[in-house]
């Protein structure tokens, strides 16, 4: 039901043909274009990518702007495309940190295809999985919920994607073989694949 996707080595992939990294960025938005396609033709109900770490701050300012604006191009070039086949989007991670225009094209982007039950594909953006049990939890304390009545499936309704099953598959590219902060409460009993 649910296939979750780290996708890196886009940047190295741009490198090894003497590319800029954001070229190969870009690269990463049309094989996740296909991949989405792919999932939705195969009955998968949720997909969720790894687009942005909240670790990814720390890499170097204009390919940190590159990423933020292919996340304007790809909503203006792929919503209406998504849309149409049925796609909702669904954005997790801590909005606070990008620019308004970021934010926008992201609620847009949610707005135009919240009745579609195809498939839902979940960019994790500005996450990390410490800071989604972190958020979670300060969640749950803030709606009154006393700390000996926290469990696990009451702190299950807090996390970001407390809306999809756990991931039955965790799928990580680029040759790296870890999880990288990425979902850590929910993949706790995933199928790991790690790809070159």
């Amino acid at each position: 039901r649910h296939v979750a996707i780290v996708m890196d080595g886009n940047g190295r992939w741009a490198k090894k043909r003497f590319m800029p990294r954001f070229f190969g960025h870009k690269q990463g938005v049309d094989a996740l274009v296909r991949t989405v396609q792919a999932c939705a033709d195969r009955g998968i109900e949720f997909l969720t990518v790894f687009a942005f770490s909240s670790e990814n701050w720390k890499r170097p300012s204009d390919e940190v702007s590159g990423l933020m604006g292919l996340v304007l191009v790809a909503v203006s070039k792929y919503l209406t495309k998504l849309a149409k086949e049925g796609v909702r989007i669904r954005i997790v991670g801590d909005r606070s940190a990008v620019s308004d225009k970021v934010r926008e094209a992201w609620d847009q982007a949610e707005r135009a295809t919240e009745h579609n039950r195809r498939i839902t594909l979940s960019v994790a953006f500005n996450y990390g999985g410490r800071w989604d049990v972190v958020q979670a939890t300060r969640r749950a304390l803030a709606d009154g919920v006393a700390p000996e009545a926290i469990d696990e499936a009451t702190l299950d309704r807090y996390m970001a994607m407390h809306y999809a099953p756990d991931p039955d598959l965790f799928i990580r590219t680029g040759g790296e073989v870890r999880i990288s902060n990425f979902l850590l409460w929910q993949v706790a009993y995933s199928e790991l694949y790690f790809t070159d």
